[in-house]
């Protein structure tokens, strides 16, 4: 199931998934497992045009010939071995296999998922029904997917797709809203055997201090967001918070530095809302008169509770 911002990637284009053509096999696609392939045999009655599927030790039984082992050959070296063992019964057997559905196929899933590892694609599967494989996009998890596919399949169908090769493979990314916006549900493309999906995490702003909820807190896409709205992420300030001390530290941590900011002005619309970029922390220091005040306070409506429970 999806979380957070990704949400709803429940039965995300299911529609325009019937439009994408079936997948065709690159000239070095291993057989396995439950594939299933149509044996075409011209003038051989007994086989005429027969689809089979791929048995989980990788044989099929076929009509003339019998069991044959399939997994572990391509296409080529399949037809091949059915044609040697045909040629007992037809002086030229002339057969054509062709992958009707492809079966358990790894495929690797990496990064900002709730289950990363390789998982297998049992028949036709699009990108977004990929990833609920991997129980979706966990809510640190970037907008910008990456997808790495080995040449045989030729290059990615995506406007971003390069091609190196020389390493033998099509990089391109996905943007997560545009699919989900229905801004570009083209690129919820087919995923192949052996494809590589990488989620990078998120770039983050961190609130911490005196405020309500501190944490990191995902940018979206953004490039940045203002000291306002980062403290609204964190639900508030803390009462015994003492904004007009707080700042921004950004670098790293041997090169930081402190950007002073009056989130008291800001607030009233006084002082500038400056920017927070990806890796900025908001500090929010406290006020010690203040802590005192409210220890105080509290200690004063614990001893008032205690005593009218007492009576």
């Amino acid at each position: 199931m999806f979380c957070g911002q990704h949400h709803s990637f429940l039965c995300v284009l299911i529609a325009c998934a019937a439009l994408i053509p079936a997948r065709a096999e690159p000239s070095g696609y291993i057989l396995g497992p439950d594939d299933q392939v149509k044996i075409k045999a011209i003038d051989i009655p007994e086989i005429g045009d027969t689809a089979l599927r791929i048995d989980l030790q990788g044989g099929m039984t076929i009509p003339l010939i019998g069991r044959v082992q399939a997994g572990g050959l391509t296409v080529q070296q399949f037809e091949n071995e059915l044609v040697s063992r045909l040629k007992k019964y037809v002086k030229d057997p002339q057969i054509a296999v062709t992958i009707t559905e492809f079966g358990s196929q790894p495929v690797s899933i990496l990064g900002a998922v709730n289950k990363p590892g390789v998982h297998q694609l049992h028949g036709r599967k699009t990108l977004f029904e990929v990833l609920s494989l991997a129980e979706g996009l966990r809510n640190d998890a970037s907008n910008t997917i990456k997808i790495t596919r080995q040449i045989a399949w030729g290059k990615l169908p995506l406007p971003t797709a390069v091609v190196d090769e020389s390493a033998g493979f099509s990089v391109g990314e996905v943007a997560v809203n545009s699919v989900l916006e229905a801004r570009n549900p083209q690129e919820n493309i087919p995923i192949m055997p052996n494809d590589v999906i990488t989620v990078p995490k998120a770039d983050l702003v961190y609130v911490v201090g005196t405020v309500k909820k501190s944490g990191g807190f995902v940018l979206a896409g953004k490039k940045q967001i203002s000291a306002l709205q980062a403290v609204a992420l964190a639900e508030g300030l803390d009462r015994a918070a003492a904004p007009d001390h707080a700042r921004i530290i950004r670098g790293p941590e041997d090169h930081r530095t402190e950007i002073p900011v009056d989130l008291s002005k800001v607030l009233s619309g006084k002082g500038p809302d400056l920017p927070l970029y990806a890796n900025d922390i908001l500090f929010v220091p406290s006020s010690t008169a203040k802590k005192v005040g409210y220890r105080a306070m509290e200690t004063a409506l614990q001893l008032t509770t205690g005593i009218l429970i007492w009576r």
